[in-house]
């Protein structure tokens, strides 16, 4: 899949340095995907929340923060929308 959006998640890192970890082997896993339908996604990533609209919410570093993209199967194209704390993203 192309990663397209990344500096959010990139200045989302300067400021929690605590997530790098979780979210530099997302990217890398996200990456090598192939993914042509929410399925696929979900056998990967069986806790990540499919929203309407072909947007999904990853859970990253033990659910603490929280992932939203949206998803273009048929493009292969994932697009960072916004990354946050848990409590952050009920503010949504």
């Amino acid at each position: 899949m192309n990663v397209l959006g990344l500096p959010v998640l990139e200045q989302y890192k300067l400021d929690h340095a605590d997530i790098r970890p979780s979210a530099d082997s997302w990217i890398a896993e996200v990456k090598e995907a192939n993914w042509e339908k929410p399925l696929d996604l979900k056998q990967k990533y069986p806790k990540a929340s499919i929203l309407a609209d072909n947007y999904v919410v990853f859970n990253l570093r033990g659910n603490y923060y929280r992932l939203l993209v949206k998803i273009n199967y048929k493009n292969k194209i994932v697009l960072i929308k916004k990354v946050g704390t848990h409590k952050e993203y009920m503010q949504w």
